[in-house]
């Protein structure tokens, strides 16, 4: 961890905070460096946390709740 903050020039405690949630909004530069420096693109990074959850005991439309469908 400490070599990733280093490397995208951010503190060793801000990546932790942003880990950990303790930084609910990180400012968009701040992102954009640990990304480059981890390798990964910002599209992936914002598809992966735009998705939407699944509650898993809510039924779904097919009737069945989500634990099933996804065992199916």
């Amino acid at each position: 961890m400490l070599e990733i903050a280093l490397a995208a020039r951010v503190s060793p405690e801000t990546l932790r905070k942003i880990e950990s949630g303790r930084v609910a909004t990180p400012a968009f530069p701040t992102i954009a460096a640990i990304t480059d420096v981890l390798g990964l693109s910002l599209d992936a990074v914002w598809a992966e946390i735009s998705q939407p959850t699944v509650a898993l005991d809510r039924p779904t439309p097919s009737g069945h709740d989500a634990r099933e469908q996804l065992a199916s």
